[in-house]
């Protein structure tokens, strides 16, 4: 498995709002055996689309988490479990602490419904993939080169961050979603900004894209997508447009080559808008089996140069046993983000040695050290390392003003 497959998907015409392009899809049929559900986390603090957990850490030092929506892929457990806080001696009722356990990205559980056990998993949309992306080679240099701290031999790429913005901060969204019809039988969206793509989303069932097409607002959307939607001129509208109509003598041939137009619209939604999406080779890897069913997360292949597409996204998705998309999410990549993850791919497959990663890539030790630091790698390099760049940059600097 290398590629998106949307087959039984298709893309009916677009609805416009200022900057932002949605693009329904509809499925001819639900994908039987499967279901998604929203689930709403709660912990110190509520709010109507989520809930915030707050754990101490240490001395002083408190971890708050805010959690925005989940979605079951049809599990759930008991909540009750409590341990004692402290050592106690005596009959009292020892103080106890309520479990908030490590959880895992994917998490099995069982509860009774009907009389007898369902089977469940639990997950946070684009929690998986950003996962995936963030332990992107974490585990740093494998081999002690001269070049890398000792710090970055023990610990590796820790902490590693990267921005987001919400979507209800992404201009026009929420009124798009708002105001457009849900098709009948729609089971996904393509949402693009300046058409640009910004997000692909689909559910196996029309019921479950109804309950689930205002967490479209809760959703990450990357910094690029944001620019997009603040600076980007309006798009144009879908228009049919029927060239000859000389020939059309009944309400059945108007009937015709209307429906003619739409499919000539989802063949070229498909071949230009959604192409970089749909052609690229991605790198996918398996999170958890259901009945059935495979749960995924996918990276592209961060590659850069010269007639390779600019557009990269990492996702996540559901297979059923014939390979058919039940559920996708995706995220775009900005510019800067596919640096880091093809500096980290190139670094990683040379052994992390500086000298044959710089031969790979065409260029000098100095500047591939370079490109760490500005990747804000810097930490993971030696005093010297970073030194010696510096001082390289600044000995290329004064050559430049003498030949000036």
């Amino acid at each position: 498995m290398t590629g998106l497959d949307l087959t039984g998907l298709t893309a009916r015409p677009a609805q416009v709002w200022g900057g932002i392009r949605l693009v329904p899809l509809v499925r001819e049929a639900p994908v039987p055996g499967l279901r998604l559900h929203r689930e709403i986390y709660t912990g110190l603090g509520e709010s109507a689309s989520g809930g915030v957990s707050e754990v101490e850490v240490g001395s002083g030092v408190r971890y708050a988490s805010y959690i925005p929506h989940g979605f079951v892929a049809d599990w759930s457990g008991d909540e009750g479990q409590h341990a004692a806080y402290g050592s106690h001696l005596g009959d009292e009722r020892p103080r106890t602490v309520r479990l908030r356990p490590h959880h895992r990205m994917v998490k099995r559980a069982r509860t009774a419904r009907g009389g007898g056990p369902v089977a469940r998993c639990r997950f946070l949309p684009l929690h998986l993939a950003l996962d995936g992306y963030l332990a992107l080679h974490f585990g740093g240099p494998s081999t002690a080169w001269d070049e890398w701290s000792q710090q970055a031999i023990r610990r590796g790429l820790s902490p590693r961050v990267e921005a987001a913005y919400l979507g209800m901060g992404v201009r026009g969204l929420a009124d798009a979603l708002r105001v457009f019809e849900i098709h009948p039988g729609q089971c996904g969206v393509m949402v693009y900004a300046a058409d640009s793509l910004a997000a692909a989303f689909v559910v196996p069932h029309p019921d479950d894209y109804r309950a689930l097409h205002p967490t479209l607002l809760q959703d990450m959307y990357g910094e690029l997508i944001h620019q997009h939607a603040l600076y980007g001129a309006p798009v144009p509208e879908f228009e049919a447009r029927i060239p000859d109509g000389r020939h059309l003598n009944t309400l059945a041939d108007l009937r015709a080559a209307a429906r003619a137009q739409e499919r000539a619209w989802s063949e070229a939604h498909d071949t230009v808008l959604a192409r970089a999406l749909l052609t690229t080779s991605y790198s996918f890897e398996r999170v958890y089996r259901m009945d059935g069913f495979e749960l995924r997360r996918f990276l592209p292949p961060f590659r850069r140069g010269y007639g390779v597409e600019p557009e990269q996204h990492i996702g996540e998705l559901i297979s059923d046993h014939k390979g058919r998309t039940a559920y996708l999410k995706t995220f775009r990549l900005s510019d800067a983000q596919i640096k880091r993850g093809h500096l980290l791919s190139r670094l990683a497959a040379h052994d992390w040695h500086p000298g044959r990663t710089a031969e790979a890539l065409g260029t000098t030790d100095v500047e591939l050290l370079r490109r760490i630091r500005a990747a804000g790698f810097g930490s993971l390099l030696k005093a010297h390392a970073v030194g010696g760049t510096a001082a390289a940059a600044d000995g290329a600097g004064s050559s430049q003003k003498a030949t000036e």
